[in-house]
């Protein structure tokens, strides 16, 4: 028989008070749950901060960080806002972590302070943390009085949830933490917390869709084009070099051979991209497996591994890298694809196969203020023309290039009078502040500091120009990709210096009253540079248009090439971008959009592939007028605009 102890009755007492403390406490973990509601525009919630974490306090103007520990059953973003005495302030939220636990620490000068004057608008509105990424927005002010939070979703894809169960505060940084048990991505470079449809499953599975892809790419496809991706049917004169010419009253580009050209493009094409995952220092059980040295796992960089460079490995074998190329090269052919576009790689454009667009670089910008160089400096334009000589002098006589943008999504744009400021504020001495301060001297308003900053940057614009045309007269200058079209103010400065006018524009449809603004003030031809669209199923964010699923961005990709190319004056699009984004987000501001036409296992979707080639095929009769462009819509379509105000209605 087992002896049984007898315990003093207060060690009894003891535990039973334990137990029930513990009880206590777990009654007392309340999770505050969201559920969005996909049969209307905007849904959210918003909770007293005292029924979540009793005690906090509301004045937060002492601490640095707010700590959400938390969990999304989706990547789509969300608003994260808080009421104080001041009103209402919210930002944008994406989430690494689908149905996982995380803490995410939100830095609280995001809701006070402006952000932070970097050169372009995704460096200025996109912030990285490691749970998670932040686009910035809505209005700034003291946290003082904070008493309730909201988070609220825009056009919610699949009655999506969020929980929400502690909220902190902290004036170091307490870093961001995922909280499960399941790493977040698995041996393929995949969302290990999300299913699919399409995912991959094996190894075996993976190699079997790549034979039926590159079976379909035996399969010759007619778009009636010339060698550098002209219409055969419309020739007019050629000069051996990408020029542009109206033909009765629509603008066209025409090929070194003289055939009338529409630039079908794609930004960032390149093999192995978006398969990044990085900062693995700070992220705790991120990666399932990682990828052998040498094809995926850099020991110089061992905090980054790459599962897009391991899966061309996987599929091609130590040739991966020509390979590779190759097979971007046959994919645009058999889409229909004619131009690589803007940020792609040297590699692909060296090949000589495909007509392409380049991007100045080092011309001052980054050590601008807002991406506006110092124009003023005494060896500003020795600088300018040393850069641009070493630039082009390799393509000067190359016919596949179509020529040159100057920049990118200049971020002072409209705020002309900050930019002044913050170049007063500057403190070193730089030139470009000694002429501000003398030129503000005769009198200081909004319209003289707008009227400063336009001259400047019609210095920097002629600076640059005059360089291109003396060390290669032969291309085209395409313009700086504007993030929003500018007043007429920067478009006249625009027709003296550009052969083509290029603006990014991320909408359901092109701007075509916009588009027509353009015309009439600087009467140049147009390109997009940038717009795409994508959705959440894949663990990622949903790009800056968002559609319900995957068949939708094929329809939101034929409506909106075919009314941009509708307008007499566009004369080329580059979708953004060839791969997906990194599933973790890119290193340097976050961004992890399901936008690509390529994912990270090296697999075309195929709705996208499909409505580029019934593009790609009526592209010029719609351009000629000679066929209505596409008209219908994808269904639950979203923006990346203003939210309509949940709270007030």
């Amino acid at each position: 028989m087992r002896r049984i102890t007898k315990y003093p009755s207060i060690i009894v007492v003891s535990i039973l008070l334990c137990l029930l403390s513990q009880a206590c406490n777990k009654s007392e973990e309340r999770n505050f749950k969201i559920q969005f509601d996909s049969s209307k525009k905007v849904s959210g919630q918003k909770f007293a901060i005292k029924d979540i974490s009793p005690g906090l306090e509301t004045d937060w103007s002492g601490y640095n960080f707010v700590e959400l520990e938390m969990m999304s059953t989706t990547s789509q973003r969300f608003q994260v806002g808080f009421t104080t005495d001041e009103g209402y302030n919210e930002i944008r939220v994406m989430s690494y972590l689908p149905n996982g636990w995380m803490k995410l620490a939100i830095p609280l000068r995001f809701y006070t302070e402006l952000p932070d004057a970097a050169n372009d608008i995704a460096g200025t509105m996109n912030q990285p943390r490691y749970s998670g990424w932040f686009n910035l927005g809505g209005e700034r002010g003291p946290l003082t009085g904070v008493d309730s939070i909201g988070i609220r979703m825009h056009v919610p894809i699949g009655n999506p949830t969020i929980e929400l169960r502690s909220i902190s505060l902290h004036v170091n940084d307490p870093g961001d933490e995922y909280l499960g048990d399941i790493p977040v991505v698995d041996e393929f470079g995949q969302s290990n917390l999300v299913d699919f449809k399409e995912k991959i499953k094996s190894l075996e599975q993976l190699k079997f869709e790549w034979k039926m892809e590159e079976e379909a790419l035996d399969k010759v496809e007619d778009f009636n084009y010339s060698k550098y991706g002209g219409y055969l049917n419309a020739q007019v004169e050629g000069t051996g070099f990408f020029r542009t010419q109206k033909v009765e009253n629509t603008w066209w580009f025409v090929d070194p051979d003289g055939h009338q050209f529409l630039s079908l493009g794609v930004d960032c094409i390149a093999p192995g991209s978006g398969g990044n995952v990085n900062r693995l220092d700070k992220r705790t059980n991120f990666i399932k497996q990682a990828p052998p040295e040498g094809h995926g796992l850099n020991l110089d960089n061992p905090n980054t591994v790459s599962f897009g460079t391991w899966n061309l490995f996987r599929r091609f074998g130590e040739d991966y890298v020509f390979k590779s190329q190759d097979m971007i090269i046959d994919r645009m052919s058999n889409w229909g694809i004619n131009t690589i576009a803007n940020w792609s790689s040297r590699e692909i454009i060296n090949m000589n196969k495909k007509p392409f667009m380049l991007q100045l670089y080092d011309l001052g910008i980054d050590e601008g203020v807002m991406g506006l160089a110092d124009v003023y400096a005494s060896d500003f334009e020795t600088k300018i023309d040393k850069v641009v000589r070493e630039t082009v002098y390799p393509y000067k006589e190359n016919p596949w290039l179509i020529g040159y943008f100057t920049g990118n999504e200049p971020s002072w744009l409209g705020q002309e009078s900050r930019l002044c400021d913050l170049i007063l504020e500057v403190q070193e001495n730089k030139p470009i502040k000694e002429v501000l301060k003398q030129y503000l001297a005769e009198g200081d308003t909004p319209e003289r500091r707008k009227e400063f900053i336009y001259n400047t940057f019609k210095i920097f614009l002629q600076t640059v120009e005059s360089s291109v045309r003396k060390h290669d007269p032969n291309h085209l200058t395409l313009g700086i990709r504007f993030g929003n079209i500018p007043e007429d103010g920067i478009l006249e400065i625009c027709k003296e210096v550009f052969d083509v006018f290029s603006f990014n524009c991320y909408e359901l449809t092109p701007p075509k009253e916009l588009m027509d603004r353009i015309m009439n003030v600087t009467g140049l031809p147009m390109i997009i540079g940038e717009y795409h669209a994508g959705t959440v199923d894949r663990g990622m964010a949903q790009a800056l248009v968002q559609v319900e699923n995957q068949k939708e961005r094929g329809v939101a990709y034929r409506l909106y090439t075919e009314q941009a190319f509708d307008h007499p004056g566009l004369i080329g699009v580059a979708y953004f971008q060839w791969p997906d984004q990194d599933l973790t987000g890119r290193g340097y501001d976050g961004e992890n959009y399901n936008c690509g036409l390529v994912d990270v296992t090296d697999r075309p979707y195929k709705y996208m592939v499909n409505a580029i080639k019934e593009t790609a095929k009526s592209l010029y009769d719609v351009h000629s007028q000679n066929l209505e462009a596409f008209d219908q819509k994808p269904l639950n379509p979203c923006g990346y605009g203003p939210i309509p105000d949940l709270w007030n209605e």
